[in-house]
């Protein structure tokens, strides 16, 4: 498509610069769409939350630079891979992490160098809807028992003791979230899971169980704990990150691809063909390898901006790019990170019912729109295996190679995918 086309729908098309007012507005209006699920991820895997901002900003500004700045797409973290990083957080720590974010960054480097030189078609056969949809459903259903568990107890004298206080701030706090979600408009409706959290943070106030002391002692400028794997840390390589979290980037990718069909849509462009699938994905993985480095989750782009860019009409990538930089700015505010931190467990339970939820759910939404035949015993018995694996917690082993459930279900539906015929000896 020529570079001079303008798509008259949008108030601010991709390469219109906003006035300078309204552009810090606008940027800010992206940057608190995204928050609260990009500082959600943290939490829940035991990360800094500022790493987390910052490592988000940066990735979205490779990402612009590597596509050229032709795609509005923000970069936050990944909510895919926090099974994964939970388990790495409790076995190797930070290091393990960054490296698995790294890996996953170059697995999309090298899918993407392979589609440059041959096409995407082989991607559609290794990742059919009958394997991407149960996955989609592990990842989200994998995490339930662990909200469950933090919106219960709390812990005692190293022991885990039954709350009331926090099942009621947790049940509020889904209630809360689950109304801003049905009944608010406009562009806060496009921020529910953000006002829930304030919302459930209040209320735990008034049944104190948030502790506010190091809210009040933190710094107003704090530099974040950067993790950088390659100067805090002895040379090592863990092998089990890897295999853990590398076969996790090919769910991610088709969520990649998703974004980009909804963003073709509605810029009226084809960004499969210009920047082109490789390129897009090239940026993606350059962004998330340097998320890994700073210590923070991988990154992915993001649903929420996409929806303000539909209701705004504003596409424009200054605004993009001005979000991302704000991002940055933030991480490096003490107090912000102090409060995030303070947040209980409870509220972020809360939270992640509706969110673990709706991965799953939209893993089941994947097998709908795409009618998957549950008749055929192929499709039965990939879903079948993919979900019991996944979610039944299964890990292999062979000496330091590892592969956690999630990975494991993702392989073994991709090989019975590959493997098994289409129909059965009995369905001839």
């Amino acid at each position: 498509m020529s570079q001079k086309f303008r798509n008259h729908d949008a108030v601010l098309d991709i390469h219109d610069r906003p006035k300078p007012v309204h552009w810090i507005g606008l940027s800010l209006q992206h940057l608190f769409t995204m928050f609260g699920a990009t500082v959600l991820v943290p939490i829940l895997v035991g990360i800094n939350p500022s790493i987390a901002l910052v490592s988000s900003g940066l990735g979205t500004i490779v990402y612009l630079c590597v596509t050229k700045g032709k795609i509005p797409a923000y970069l936050g973290s990944s909510f895919a891979f926090i099974a994964a990083m939970q388990l790495l957080m409790k076995t190797d720590g930070y290091p393990a992490i960054a490296q698995g974010a790294m890996t996953t960054g170059a697995v999309y480097l090298i899918v993407s160098f392979i589609i440059k030189k041959i096409g995407a078609g082989w991607l559609d056969k290794i990742l059919p809807a009958i394997v991407v949809g149960p996955v989609i459903m592990v990842i989200g259903l994998g995490l339930a028992a662990n909200a469950a568990n933090n919106a219960m107890y709390k812990t005692v004298a190293d022991a885990q003791v039954y709350d009331f206080k926090y099942v009621f701030v947790a049940l509020a706090t889904l209630a809360i979230t689950i109304f801003f979600n049905m009944y608010l408009k406009g562009f806060i409706g496009l921020i529910p899971i953000l006002l829930g959290i304030v919302c459930g943070y209040l209320l735990a106030l008034v049944v104190g169980i948030v502790d506010v002391e190091p809210i009040k002692q933190a710094a107003w400028f704090a530099l974040p704990d950067f993790q950088v794997p390659f100067i805090e840390y002895e040379p090592k390589l863990y092998l089990g990150a890897i295999t853990t979290m590398a076969p996790i980037a090919f769910v991610t990718m088709t969520e990649h691809i998703g974004h980009l069909m909804v963003l073709n849509k509605l810029t009226k462009r084809n960004f499969f063909e210009e920047p082109g699938l490789h390129k897009t994905l090239m940026g993606d993985g350059f962004a998330q390898i340097v998320a890994g480095f700073v210590g923070g989750p991988p990154v992915t782009s993001y649903g929420e901006n996409i929806g303000v860019l539909a209701i705004t009409r504003v596409h424009s990538v200054f605004v993009i790019g001005g979000a991302a930089v704000f991002a940055v700015l933030l991480g490096f505010v003490g107090k912000l990170t102090a409060l995030i931190l303070s947040i209980p467990n409870p509220v972020i339970s809360g939270i992640s019912f509706v969110l673990f939820g709706v991965i799953a759910a939209s893993g089941l939404k994947i097998l709908i729109e795409n009618k998957v035949d549950f008749d055929k015993k192929k499709n039965l018995l990939i879903a079948s295996v993919i979900l019991v694996v996944g979610i039944g917690g299964l890990v292999f082993e062979v000496g330091t190679f590892t592969l956690s459930s999630m990975a494991l279900a993702t392989v073994l539906g991709i090989l019975l995918n590959l493997i098994l015929p289409d129909q059965a000896k009995s369905e001839v």
